[in-house]
C-alpha cells in the first residue's frame, strides 16, 4: 500500500477539485438565472424550457458528451470560430473538463433552485412590492434568503455531480494525464490497465468525498428533518 501512495500521480485529484469548483460556480449562476426565468414564463413555455434544462439529467452522459463534441470540435463551425478568432480550444483541454462537468451538474442546480423558489410564500413577495421594492431587490433580499437552504443543497449536489463526472468529460476532454484526467477517468483508465490497487485507492477517495458531501447536505437540511415524525 505504501508503494501505491509513493508512486501515485495525484494530479487527477487536483484536476477534479479544480474542475468541480469552477463547474459548480458556473452551474450555480446559470441554474439560478434559469430557474428565475422559468418561474416567469407561462405554463406552455415553462414546460418546454424546463424539459430542455433537465435533459442533461436524464440523458446518458455520453450523449451530452457527443453533442458537446459536435459543438466544440474545431472541425465544426462554432468550435472553429472559437479557435480561429479567440484561440480557444475546448476538445482535449481542461476547459473541456469544466464545460462537460458544468453541463452535467447544471440540471441539479436548476431543479433545486426552482423547487426552492416555488416554496417561497407569495405573500412575502407581494409585501415587498407593496413597500415599493424593485423586482431585483425582492429577489435578492426576500426570495434568495428564504430559498437559501434549497440553493445550498443544490450547490453541493452540483459540486458532487461535477466531481464525479465521467461520460461527457472523457468524450470531450479525453484522458490526458496531468491535464484532463479526473478521478473518475483515472478509475476507468487504471481498471482497464489492470491496476486494481490504484483504481481502488481512487475509488476509496471519491467514496469518502461523496460521503462528506452527503453529510453536508444532511446538516443543511437538518432543521427540516427535525420536524419529521419518528416512526
Amino acid at each position: 500500500m505504501n508503494d501505491i501512495f509513493s508512486n501515485i500521480n495525484w494530479s487527477p485529484l487536483w484536476i477534479s477539485l479544480k474542475t468541480g469548483i469552477v463547474a459548480t460556480v458556473i452551474a450555480f449562476f446559470l441554474g439560478i438565472l434559469a430557474a428565475r426565468l422559468v418561474m416567469r414564463l407561462n405554463r406552455t413555455f415553462k414546460w418546454i424550457l424546463d424539459g430542455i434544462f433537465t435533459l442533461p439529467l436524464v440523458l446518458p452522459p455520453t450523449v451530452a458528451g457527443f453533442f458537446l463534441l459536435l459543438l466544440f470540435s474545431v472541425r465544426r463551425p462554432f468550435g472553429k470560430f472559437l479557435y480561429m478568432q479567440f484561440d480557444i480550444k475546448v476538445v482535449q483541454t481542461w476547459t473541456g473538463c469544466v464545460i462537460a462537468a458544468a453541463v452535467i451538474a447544471f440540471p441539479l442546480m436548476y431543479r433545486n433552485a426552482r423547487a426552492a423558489f416555488e416554496q417561497v410564500d407569495i405573500t412575502m413577495i407581494q409585501s415587498g412590492r407593496t413597500l415599493g421594492l424593485s423586482e431585483s431587490k425582492i429577489f435578492w433580499k426576500i426570495v434568495m434568503p428564504i430559498a437559501s437552504p434549497g440553493i445550498a443543497s443544490g450547490t453541493i449536489l452540483a459540486f458532487a455531480r461535477a466531481l464525479g463526472e465521467y461520460g461527457a468529460t472523457s468524450m470531450l476532454a479525453g484522458n490526458i494525464l496531468g491535464k484532463t484526467r479526473t478521478i473518475a477517468v483515472a478509475i476507468a483508465s487504471e481498471t482497464s490497465a489492470g491496476n486494481y490497487d490504484t483504481a481502488g485507492m481512487w475509488v476509496a477517495i471519491i467514496v469518502a468525498m461523496s460521503f462528506v458531501i452527503i453529510l453536508s447536505i444532511n446538516m443543511i437540511s437538518g432543521k427540516g428533518m427535525k420536524n419529521i415524525r419518528q416512526w
